[in-house]
């Protein structure tokens, strides 16, 4: 049995298959992000799902694609966890962005591959290897066009007295807005980032008003001129993205790519399902 991960820092999507690709069983557990969690709370995540932990002896083979892998040091930190859990499995962890690769791009095609969802990446795939000029440097720091920079975003908004008063008003609604509330969970929680991409749902529903429409614009060039134009090549292949905040934003997206001559590949919301075909072929 192999066990398929596709996790970002919100939610992890698992599906089991035999040799065949016949799928034994899907689930879902919270993002294993290991740049925020500790060995133990990725163990109780785990053992949340029955699922997951009825079925960890059978394993042969896990593949872990997750945000938070872009390093050896957290890859073997996540390997090793693994490895203690499914006793019998062979672990391979890779960052995220190889998941988008083998999802969206055809075999052998170039491509800049981009991860818009919690946080955010930006890959070139040469067909055959996976290139990054710039290492990312976590949520605080960089993720330009996240949902989490859309959520801190709103939050600053709306405390700045910046944001107009009928969109405050909903906000307020929708979500718990007391200081206290939002200081725990930015900095007593687990997963900060994933938190604070809770709230850009808010900006996707209101993605046509001026107020939002400032947001998304804004953040989609960053993440055009600080990602995809580092690699000179930007204009010569497709452009693929992986992601929430990607697939409900697509025809913004398109549009900004369009005002600087790039052209726009597949846009998957998420990549788990193209990770089965890829693994059948790839045993």
């Amino acid at each position: 049995m192999k066990l398929l991960v596709d996790s970002g820092s919100t939610k992890a999507d698992w599906i089991a298959i035999d040799a065949t690709g016949k799928i034994l069983f899907t689930t879902q557990t919270l993002g294993l992000n290991p740049e925020v969690l500790d060995k133990e709370t990725i163990i109780a995540r785990l053992n949340e799902r029955f699922d997951i932990s009825h079925n960890k002896d059978k394993a042969t083979h896990l593949f872990f694609y997750g945000a938070g892998c872009g390093t050896d040091r957290m890859k073997n930190f996540l390997t090793q966890v693994f490895q203690e859990y499914f006793t019998h499995a062979a672990v391979s962890v890779y960052e995220d962005t190889y998941a988008a690769v083998y999802a969206t791009t055809p075999k052998d095609e170039p491509a800049i591959v981009c991860i818009l969802g919690t946080g955010s990446n930006c890959s070139y795939y040469d067909g055959h290897k996976l290139h990054q000029k710039v290492q990312s440097l976590g949520y605080i720091a960089m993720d330009d066009c996240s949902g989490n920079r859309f959520g801190r975003h709103l939050i600053r908004a709306y405390y700045f007295g910046k944001m107009p008063a009928e969109l405050a008003k909903e906000f307020a609604q929708a979500y718990n807005l007391d200081p206290d509330a939002i200081k725990h969970n930015l900095y007593k929680e687990p997963n900060p980032n994933a938190y604070l991409a809770t709230f850009a749902q808010f900006i996707i529903r209101h993605k046509d008003t001026d107020f939002c429409k400032a947001f998304i614009d804004a953040e989609m060039r960053e993440f055009v001129e600080n990602y995809i134009m580092q690699f000179d090549n930007y204009k010569e292949v497709p452009v693929h993205f992986v992601g929430s905040i990607a697939f409900y934003l697509k025809d913004e997206l398109e549009s900004v790519l369009q005002q600087y001559g790039i052209k726009m590949g597949n846009v998957l919301r998420r990549p788990i399902d193209g990770l089965i075909a890829y693994h059948v072929l790839n045993p």
